[in-house]
């Protein structure tokens, strides 16, 4: 089936290392957004199955409860969407209440995902974040009394001035509230993000290779002994409570991209929508072209894609799955080049599968590019 992916790019503020499609909360400018939102998603309906909505953005928990149930109810008319469909929202803490969550719940959300980040005020702090770690436990608190069952929080390793055991503290924060599933992702510094700038004002560092490698596996250790399960690189989850709509970017399946520099990849062609908030909104009121680029993929970009992706999961590839769908032996095409990464143990080749041990989803990059290596040539 399907995912739908709802692109809310509103912040109500920047923060210094963020790359992604976003600017600051404009009120009037929300109001169009949603409406140019709604006009998409109709103009797109064709009855297809689908059984994940995720609101991401930005900060998607900045629309009013109405608004998102308005999104919620146009997917509804224009695809077939499941009974038990997955809708996610992503939350910053700061700007939930009570009242809003029950909004958000009444509304049609049933998991939530609060970027989170850390639970250190100074790391928060040199993020640019505008919640507190008191105040990120508090809104936690607030999803379970109105009844959300399945929350999902973000910690980041590897910031400015962290060292091992101050992470540890933050996962072992994490692990006191009991989520249901949680993200740990490694800080990327984009060159154009104003972090750098505020790294070099500080004289902040980060940590070296190794203590990195000490967080990545410390945090999983713990996690385990919590009771949850690796399934993803960067994703732990309790059992069942594993996110279905990632899954489709990571197990070869198909999405429907709405709102402004959203990607689509149906059919084995991927599309993407103007970037500009402005101009998606003249788009679909027909001022302008809203796909800003598409082209179809070829076999070996998709085949390419589907291992490099796969390889992730903690199940790793289904090989046979591969060859039924593309018609290649992954071993025969890959096995020479992979071999190398079995024998030091960071590659698992069982025959049925190809999947990496936990020290080797430290150099999964490495190994990720025998595929793209191998299918340029």
């Amino acid at each position: 089936m399907l995912g739908l992916y709802v692109h809310i790019p509103f912040c109500s503020a920047i923060c210094n290392y963020c790359n992604f499609n976003r600017g600051l909360f404009d009120a009037p400018l929300k109001e169009l957004y949603v409406a140019a939102l709604l006009r998409e998603i109709r103009a797109a309906a064709d009855s297809s199955a689908a059984d994940t909505i995720y609101f991401g953005g930005g900060t998607p928990s900045l629309l009013e409860p109405p608004e998102v149930g308005a999104v919620l109810q146009a997917c509804r008319e224009s695809f077939d969407v499941a009974p038990d469909a997955e809708i996610t929202l992503e939350a910053n803490p700061e700007t939930v209440t009570s009242e809003r969550l029950a909004g958000f719940r009444a509304a049609g959300i049933n998991r939530l995902s609060y970027g989170v980040q850390s639970f250190r005020d100074e790391e928060l702090q040199r993020l640019s974040r505008l919640h507190t770690a008191e105040r990120a436990a508090e809104a936690f608190a607030m999803a379970r009394a109105e009844g959300f069952d399945n929350i999902s929080l973000d910690l980041m390793m590897w910031l400015p001035q962290q060292t091992v055991a101050q992470w540890r503290e933050s996962v072992d924060a994490l692990v006191a509230l009991g989520p249901d599933h949680a993200s740990m992702y490694m800080l990327e510094i984009y060159p154009n993000a104003p972090l750098g700038d505020a790294m070099a004002r500080g004289s902040w560092s980060v940590a070296p290779d190794d203590d990195v490698a000490d967080m990545y596996l410390s945090g999983l250790d713990r996690m385990d002994s919590a009771g949850y399960v690796q399934y993803e690189i960067s994703n732990v989850a309790r059992p069942g409570r594993e996110s279905r709509h990632n899954l489709k970017y990571w197990a070869d399946g198909e999405w429907r991209g709405f709102g402004c520099g959203a990607h689509s990849t149906r059919g084995g062609v991927r599309w993407k929508n103007v970037s500009s908030t402005a101009e998606y909104i003249s788009a679909t009121a027909g001022r302008g072209a809203l796909v800003s680029e598409r082209r179809p993929l070829t076999p070996d970009e998709q085949l390419e894609e589907a291992l490099f992706t796969g390889l992730r999961l903690s199940a790793g590839i289904d090989l046979q799955a591969v060859k039924m769908r593309y018609g290649v032996d992954v071993w025969a095409r890959f096995g020479e080049e992979l071999h190398p990464f079995v024998d030091e143990r960071l590659l698992i080749y069982d025959g049925r599968s190809l999947r990496l041990t936990r020290a080797g989803m430290l150099l999964a990059h490495e190994m990720m590019t025998v595929f793209i290596r191998s299918t340029v040539r």
